[in-house]
């Protein structure tokens, strides 16, 4: 699913209202019908029984909220309306949803912050609606000011929240929170859906994200709309699954070298390996230091592991020639996982991505390996490599979150350095050298436990090996491994579930695909 920025839609407005020569009133009315739709379903069955708040900001989106409560008003709800705003900075369309509203015998009230019987109305509603402000917000909502009395007192509601078009206080690029925001349970999004609705905290703040077509005609949406970011959803991973050859043999299904792992880190490289034969590799082998051979061997039965040379437990530059010569048999390197950090990892890594042409994912101490050597990676530009940092590792190696906009900041990074990134974390973004972004909507925070990112990395890797592109296997990689987390939440709990336990589901998420 395609995912929209503030200006985007802005002018996708602009163009369909003027050129188009769509009334914006009528836009209005049909955004209105979603979201008293949306909350005609959270209410109980008997309309007649149920109360309503609608908090209105001046602008359209306010208008939008006027309209939707004499919808609801018309289909029998008792509805309070509750101006945030001001009368004089209304927009013309709003002051006609006003009006609208006011010959239904139904009056626009303004809110109270200090207001008892309007506080007890909002505590008594089965759903209050959102329509504060629009995608256009960018500046902070002061949690002191009448919009902040009006955000907390929609949180502190025991009511269904419905948001128009988005919840209050989301930044609708980021999904930053500005200042403070309406944690919806259902977000109506008016045409497309926006970014701030699947990344950051807005991705908590939006609840069950509904598009709902206002009348755009599709062709205009998909003119101004280009979809350098969206989202990776079932449809997608079913769409680029690789198919299984039924006469196919192990050398058909690939071949990826696993090569990490240390003393105290040997559960890292076999977690990779692992993840590598649970996900349809053909062959996989596992290179680690002699000195934990002996115990990746009697961990392994289908993955093949065998003894690199090593210096205190660790990987040297000895190892560089063997692992080249291993790899000169394979399809695909996973390089990092449980490495360790030392002068003679960091030397191994970097020979390692000069000299193969070969598809290289690239994880943990190996991500850690290119602080401040960022060139090796730029001379990789043109072969295939997938690096999969969290927060902490992309900040080593120059991505900078400072700006609190993950998606751009992962888009430049893979577009500067010519790689495809795989920004880990809720939501994780996958971001492409052509400045595409992806992200992801599987997961929870039952993964957010050691060793998961190991099980992500033997994923991409594997799928590379079956024939994905970079793109298509990172981003399959991703939303196999949270599927599969969401599925061992459910059956273990976020508490309980282990890595391990995610490369167990792994049958029943191929099964659903």
């Amino acid at each position: 699913m395609k995912l929209a920025t503030a200006a985007q839609m802005k002018e996708l407005d602009r163009v369909a209202i003027e050129e188009k020569k769509i009334s914006s009133v009528e836009l209005m009315e049909r955004a209105a019908k979603g979201v008293a739709q949306a909350a005609l379903e959270l209410l109980p069955k008997r309309p007649g029984t149920c109360r309503a708040a609608v908090f209105c900001g001046s602008g359209n989106n306010g208008g939008d909220g006027i309209a939707a409560a004499r919808l609801l008003f018309l289909a029998g709800v008792s509805v309070w309306v509750f101006l945030v705003g001001n009368y004089e900075k209304m927009t013309p369309d709003a002051m006609e949803e006003c009006r609208r509203l006011s010959e239904c015998g139904v009056r626009l009230e303004c809110f109270d912050p200090q207001s008892t019987s309007q506080q007890s109305w909002t505590m008594a509603c089965q759903v209050l609606i959102d329509a504060l402000f629009g995608v256009g917000l960018s500046r902070e909502i002061d949690p002191m000011s009448r919009y902040g009395a009006a955000v907390a007192l929609m949180n502190r509601g025991r009511g269904a929240v419905v948001a128009a078009d988005i919840a209050s206080g989301v930044a609708a690029d980021t999904g930053k929170v500005l200042g403070c925001a309406v944690k919806a349970d259902r977000t109506v999004t008016f045409t497309m859906a926006k970014i701030g609705q699947f990344v950051g905290d807005g991705a908590l703040y939006s609840g069950e994200v509904q598009v709902w077509d206002i009348g755009i005609p599709r062709d205009l949406v998909q003119e101004k709309i280009p979809g350098m970011v969206s989202t990776a959803d079932t449809q997608y991973a079913s769409t680029v699954l690789p198919r299984r050859a039924a006469d196919g043999h192990k050398g058909t299904f690939g071949k990826v070298l696993v090569a990490g792992g240390s003393v105290g880190y040997t559960g890292a490289p076999y977690l990779t390996a692992s993840a590598a034969v649970h996900s349809g590799c053909g062959l996989v082998y596992l290179g680690v230091p002699a000195a934990i051979w002996a115990v990746e061997a009697a961990k392994c039965v289908s993955a093949m592991p065998f003894p690199l040379p090593e210096t205190g437990g660790k990987l040297c530059s000895a190892a560089v020639e063997p692992i080249m010569e291993k790899l000169s048999g394979c399809d695909v390197l996973a390089l990092g996982p449980g490495l360790g950090r030392s002068d003679e990892t960091t030397r191994l890594v970097l020979d390692v991505l000069e000299r193969t042409e070969k598809p290289v994912v690239v994880d943990a101490d190996g991500i850690n390996a290119l602080e401040g050597h960022i060139d090796s990676l730029d001379a990789r530009r043109g072969r295939v490599t997938i690096l999969t940092p969290h927060d902490g590792e992309f900040a080593r190696v120059g991505g900078d979150l400072s700006g609190g906009d993950r998606v751009e900041a992962a888009r430049r990074f893979a577009v500067v350095h010519g790689c495809v990134l795989v920004l880990k974390g809720h939501r994780t973004l996958i971001a492409t050298p052509a400045g595409t972004v992806l992200v992801n909507t599987t997961g929870s925070s039952g993964l957010a436990k050691g060793g998961s990112g190991d099980v992500l990395t033997g994923l991409i890797a594997s799928l590379l090996a079956q024939g994905c592109t970079a793109v298509r296997a990172a981003v399959l990689g991703v939303w196999l491994h949270g599927r599969a987390g969401d599925l061992a939440a459910e059956r273990l709990t976020p508490y309980a579930m282990t890595p391990e336990d995610v490369i167990a589901e792994l049958p029943g998420v191929f099964q659903e695909l």
